[in-house]
């Protein structure tokens, strides 16, 4: 099959010179545009899931290293597949106290439902880092090796548990199901951390979590990984587990299975925000990613670390959504 993953003068007068020390106090403000109340942070999905723990990471890193003068409050939207949250943020439009995390389901959303909404009705601040997923067993099961697990899906039919209905997680099983022939009953959930406490409790048979919705059960020996779909292996040092850390997970290219798949984490603001009030966000952000409880959570995530801003991202945003369409129109996910 088809590889899932291969990534805006003014002219001077002598009006306007005579009028630019007037200007000047103005243009001071805006650069130095700070909250004037409390930022709502809007997490289009559940609470334990990867986007979730991001927020909150980033809110507690905000707080501790009293980045902000206002606090940051992070808020779940998950109602229809994240939809709610976006629209939340695309109608406070102008309102600079919003800031939305974004995952892919910024593409597949609107794709899958028809709601009224696209990325380009918000205002792009900055790509924090692009998430993995891994395919997850729990450890009592007889499958160690993906081919094991293959296997066992063609003689079966196997629970996929994932994140919502015709999103990412469900796009990567049919993905699945397409290059080995199996066949999965596909179980959505509200959230990456319901998907894993429910196969822990073997309630379904497997995910394909981010890394860091699954890495506690995996330290803990509850759950095991088979392979990630990326066409590297995971960045790491040492140990996980007693005998393994995340670059010991193989690819699934590497076991046999030509898919792959990477997910934005991202944060947007409100449509019609003035260029300072995005600017002020880039700024904290950056400092965010400056510290080292930022750098650990990209080490117990196992994170690709690429972060972008300004054109190049409005330019990966562009590309990122006709691939999801293609990738929604093979599956058969398009609203109709």
């Amino acid at each position: 099959m088809t590889t899932l993953a291969r990534r805006q003068l003014f002219a001077a007068t002598g009006a306007s010179v005579i009028a630019a020390p007037a200007l000047a106090p103005q243009a001071a403000a805006q650069r130095a545009w700070e909250p004037a109340r409390p930022v709502q942070f809007i997490v289009p999905a559940g609470t334990g899931g990867g986007a979730d723990q991001m927020a909150r990471v980033i809110q507690g890193i905000v707080s501790k290293h009293s980045l902000m003068r206002q606090p940051l409050m992070v808020v779940n939207k998950a109602g229809g597949a994240g939809a709610e949250g976006f629209l939340e943020v695309k109608n406070a439009r102008a309102n600079p106290h919003y800031i939305i995390i974004s995952l892919s389901n910024i593409f597949t959303t609107p794709l899958s439902t028809g709601v009224p909404f696209s990325w380009r009705d918000l205002t792009p601040v900055k790509m924090l880092a692009l998430d993995e997923f891994v395919l997850w067993v729990n450890a009592q099961s007889p499958w160690t090796t993906l081919r094991q697990f293959v296997e066992a899906a063609r003689a079966g039919r196997l629970r996929m548990g994932g994140t919502g209905s015709r999103q990412e997680d469900q796009i990567i099983t049919v993905a699945i199901q397409r290059a080995t022939g199996a066949t999965f009953t596909y179980v959505p959930f509200r959230g990456g951390g319901e998907v894993a406490t429910q196969l822990v409790g073997r309630h379904i048979d497997a995910t394909v979590n981010n890394p860091i919705e699954a890495v506690t059960h995996w330290r803990s020996g509850t759950l095991r990984p088979l392979c990630v779909f990326d066409a590297r292996r995971l960045p790491g040092e040492g140990r996980v587990t007693e005998t393994m850390g995340w670059q010991d997970i193989p690819t699934c290219r590497e076991a046999g299975l030509d898919v792959e798949y990477l997910m934005m984490r991202a944060i947007f603001m409100a449509p019609g925000v003035q260029p300072a009030q995005a600017e002020y966000f880039r700024t904290l952000l950056a400092r965010v990613m400056e510290t080292p409880e930022w750098r650990d959570l990209m080490a117990q995530g196992a994170f690709n670390t690429t972060t972008m801003t300004g054109d190049p991202f409005r330019t990966w945003l562009e590309r990122e959504e006709q691939r999801h369409r293609s990738l929604m129109q093979e599956a058969g996910f398009l609203a109709q």
